[in-house]
C-alpha cells in the first residue's frame, strides 16, 4: 500500500521597525475577512441505483443496510452469464448505473465505450485494494485502473459430490488431473449416470477445453477452437446439463461432477450441509491449474445515477463489507484491508484463497479478439447441440 505523508509548515513573523520621530501610531488595518468555505457538491440525483449483478452473489443484508444509511433505493437485478450482460451494454440504454462484467469481457466494454471512468475522489476507499490484484487488472484490462473496482474474484475449476463420484467410479481411482472427469471418456462415460454439469457458457468452457488440450486458454487461433471442438464432441453424450443454476444443480443433486467456479461450489457445499445432506461437495485444484477470473464493478457510459453508483462502490469497499463478501458468500476478496476480518474457516480454505504455489499454477484471464469470439460461440455451439 502506498504511505500517505503530510507535511506541516510554520509561517515566521517578520516585524519591521521604524526609526526616526516618534510618530502617533497609524489605525490598524481593517482584520482579513475570512472567505467561506467552497460548499461541498450537492448530489441533486434522485434517490436510486440500479444494479445488475450476478446470481447468488451478494451478502444477505448489505443491499438493505446501504438503502438504511444512505437514503437511496437500490434495483437489484441478476445475470447469469457474461454473454447476458453484454448483449444488453452493447444494445444500449440499458438502465443500469453499476453492472459487474467479468474482466475478460470488461476490456472490450472499455474500448467499445460502454463503461465510463470512475471519479475516484468519490471513493476513497479505493485505498483498501490490494495492490498486486490492481495492477494485474491494469496489466491485463484496465489500463491504470481507470474503469473497474474488483467485486471479487475466484477460478473455473472442477467441483465434486464426493459420496456420488466414488460410487459411480466404483475401483476406478480418481485422477491425477480433475479435469480429465468431465474431459475424459474413460471418466466421463461412467460419471454419466450420477449427472455431468457444464456451465453454459462459451467463455467459460471453451477456455478450459483449450488449456485441457495444451493450447493458449485464450487463443485467438481458430485452428485451435476447432481442435477444442473435436476433444468435447468425444464426451458431449455424457453431459447431462448445461447450466445456469450450477449452485442448485450441485446443491440438489442433479450434477455429482461440474465444471464451474469455485466460489459457487463452495456455495453449494454450504447448502447441501443446511440440508443435512450427507454428501460431501468440494471445488477440485487440478494439476494443471485452474483459469482465474475477476469479476469487476463498472459504472455505465449512460448511467444516469452516477454519484449514488460512486456512493455505493465506496460502501462497498469498506474492510468490514469486504469480509463479508469472503464470509457469506465463499468467494476471495481484492481487499487487502477486509482480508483480516475474514472468519478463519474460510481464509484458511485452498479452494477459496489458495496458496502461493498453486496461485502460480493458475491461468491470469486475458480477452479474445472479435475473430476469436466468434470462433469460440460457433465451437461452443457445434458442441452443445452435438454436431
Amino acid at each position: 500500500m502506498m504511505k500517505k505523508f503530510l507535511w506541516s509548515f510554520a509561517l515566521s513573523a517578520i516585524v519591521l521597525a521604524g526609526c526616526g520621530k516618534k510618530e502617533e501610531p497609524p489605525a490598524p488595518a481593517p482584520a482579513p475577512v475570512a472567505s467561506a468555505p467552497a460548499a461541498a457538491p450537492v448530489n441533486t440525483e434522485e434517490k436510486v441505483l440500479n444494479i445488475y449483478n450476478w446470481a447468488d452473489y451478494v451478502p444477505e443484508g448489505m443491499i438493505a443496510a446501504f438503502e438504511k444509511e444512505s437514503g437511496i433505493k437500490v434495483n437489484y437485478d441478476t445475470f447469469e452469464t457474461n454473454e447476458a450482460l453484454h448483449a444488453k451494454l452493447v444494445a444500449g440504454n440499458s438502465g443500469y448505473d453499476i453492472v459487474v462484467p467479468g474482466s475478460v469481457f470488461a476490456k472490450p466494454q472499455i474500448e467499445g465505450g460502454l463503461l465510463q471512468p470512475l471519479d475516484k475522489s468519490k471513493i476513497p476507499n479505493l485505498s483498501n485494494l490490494d495492490a498486486p490484484i490492481m495492477a494485474t487488472l491494469a496489466a491485463k484490462t484496465d489500463p491504470d485502473n481507470k474503469h473497474l473496482v474488483p467485486w471479487a474474484w475466484g477460478f473455473t475449476t472442477v467441483g465434486i459430490n464426493k459420496t456420488k463420484v466414488a460410487k459411480a467410479l466404483g475401483k476406478m481411482p480418481m485422477p491425477e488431473n480433475a479435469w480429465d472427469l468431465v474431459f475424459k471418456p474413460e471418466y466421463t462415460s461412467k460419471l454419466k449416470s450420477c449427472g455431468i454439469a457444464y456451465l453454459d457458457s462459451p467463455t467459460e468452457i471453451i477456455p478450459v477445453a483449450l488449456h485441457y488440450i495444451g493450447k493458449d486458454a485464450y487463443s485467438n487461433d481458430p485452428a485451435d477452437y476447432k481442435l477444442a471442438t473435436e476433444m468435447l464432441a468425444k464426451v458431449r453424450k455424457d453431459v447431462r446439463i448445461f447450466s445456469s443454476t450450477m449452485i442448485d444443480d450441485v446443491a440438489g443433486g442433479k450434477a455429482c461432477v461440474a465444471i464451474g467456479w469455485s466460489g459457487d461450489m463452495n456455495i453449494a457445499a454450504a447448502r447441501a450441509k443446511e440440508n443435512k445432506s450427507k454428501d460431501e461437495i468440494e471445488a477440485l485444484l487440478p494439476s494443471t491449474g485452474a483459469l482465474i477470473f475477476f469479476d469487476t464493478m463498472a459504472i455505465t457510459k449512460d448511467a444516469k445515477h452516477p454519484n449514488n453508483a460512486h456512493a455505493f462502490i465506496d460502501f462497498y469497499l469498506r474492510a468490514e463489507n469486504a469480509a463479508r463478501m469472503s464470509n457469506e458468500m465463499n468467494y476471495p476478496t481484492a481487499n487487502k484491508a477486509g482480508v483480516p476480518l475474514v472468519k478463519p474457516e474460510i481464509a484458511g480454505n485452498k479452494t477459496i484463497f489458495v496458496e502461493a504455489d498453486y496461485f502460480a499454477k493458475m491461468i491470469p484471464p486475458s480477452s479474445f479478439t472479435n475473430e476469436a469470439r466468434e470462433a469460440m460461440a460457433n465451437a461452443y455451439n457445434s458442441f452443445k447441440k452435438g454436431k
